[in-house]
């Protein structure tokens, strides 16, 4: 019998919600049988967009929440006072096993705070680490952390290597992933205290293949499978990698339709063209978990469409199914006997 992935859907969190999350939901109940979506949100203004909809009832219902927490709120203050917002009452159905994973495009703050508060860390786990993927030349590559943890220690971004390491052999295949720090220089007496300070723990860490220093112009180059930093480098190495992914594609879509030459050669290399820019769409890469959580938490763009949203969905099936959870709280608590 096949096992069903049940997830919780913030309906109303994002610049698009509710209509693009609910479409997003119809489309991923469509394509992946084994997935049900509870749509958390306000009842009616769920209703009305799926009223023309098809699909299977069984696979989609609703769970009434009467409040949504905005992006400008204090995140702290909203989580505590917003009992039955989207993001509480979603983080909740999780908490309490009633569903498997919550995915949101709402307020990132809310979003890392109820994780932790509402969910729960992982006993042993530091600090949870956000963690996208991001396109490379050879395949993608996991940016850890990219906003959950701008203050980070030394012994964080060794969980964060330990965790992201895990993740990219379960999820994406990756046998021994290499693991790079982000640095200024190739050298290991480069960086600032934080960087010097992680760099030779992890060289002495066990379970994980770390490569050494990586810089900003090599990650694209996929010249680690795991990139380490802490969370306000790897948020400005993942809004540029946004920013120039969408002018590359507007670029190349413009210059194709400069001349009728330029026309007919689009339309010869148009199927090469597709694959390469689609690697550079953040909609196909689905969301970023918020990993070392208790439970599965998955942060997607404030700007989702659709197409994100059912693509996270759908990667929430994956997660359950290589129990990405399990094999990082054992991992945790295998370093914590030893260490005793």
């Amino acid at each position: 019998m096949t096992e069903i992935t049940r997830v919780a859907l913030d309906a109303m969190g994002g610049d698009n919600a509710p209509g693009e999350m609910v479409k997003g939901a119809v489309d991923a109940v469509a394509r992946e049988k084994s997935i049900k979506v509870f749509l958390v949100g306000k009842e009616e203004a769920i209703r009305r967009e799926l009223e023309g909809c098809t699909y299977n009832s069984e696979q989609i219902e609703i769970v009434n929440a009467t409040e949504v927490i905005e992006t400008a709120e204090p995140p702290v203050n909203a989580i505590r006072r917003k009992k039955d917002s989207s993001i509480v009452v979603g983080m909740k159905m999780v908490k309490a096993g009633e569903a498997d994973a919550f995915v949101s495009a709402g307020s990132s703050g809310a979003i890392l705070v109820g994780g932790q508060t509402l969910v729960g860390r992982i006993k042993g786990v530091e600090r949870p680490p956000l963690a996208p993927l991001i396109p490379t030349k050879t395949g993608v590559s996991l940016l850890v952390d990219c906003g959950a943890n701008v203050d980070a220690r030394a012994s964080h971004l060794v969980q964060f290597a330990k965790m992201g390491s895990i993740y990219m052999e379960n999820i994406m295949g990756v046998k021994n992933p290499r693991v790079g720090i982000v640095n200024i220089g190739a050298e290991e007496e480069k960086g600032n205290a934080l960087v010097k300070e992680t760099f030779p723990l992890l060289k002495e860490t066990e379970g994980i293949n770390f490569i050494g220093s990586v810089e900003a112009r090599d990650i694209p180059h996929g010249a680690a499978d795991v990139i380490v930093c802490e969370a306000f480098a790897g948020n400005i190495i993942l809004k540029l990698y946004e920013g120039v992914g969408d002018v590359l594609i507007k670029k190349v879509k413009a210059g194709m339709m400069t001349s009728l030459r330029s026309k007919i050669g689009a339309l010869l290399v148009k199927p090469a063209l597709k694959e390469t820019l689609k690697a550079f769409d953040a909609s196909e890469h689905g969301g970023a978990p918020l990993l070392g959580l208790n439970g599965l938490v998955v942060k997607t763009h404030g700007s989702s469409r659709s197409k994100e949203v059912t693509n996270t969905l759908i990667q929430c099936v994956t997660f359950k199914q290589q129990r990405i959870n399990e094999k990082i709280k054992n991992c945790i608590q295998t370093d914590a006997a030893s260490a005793e």
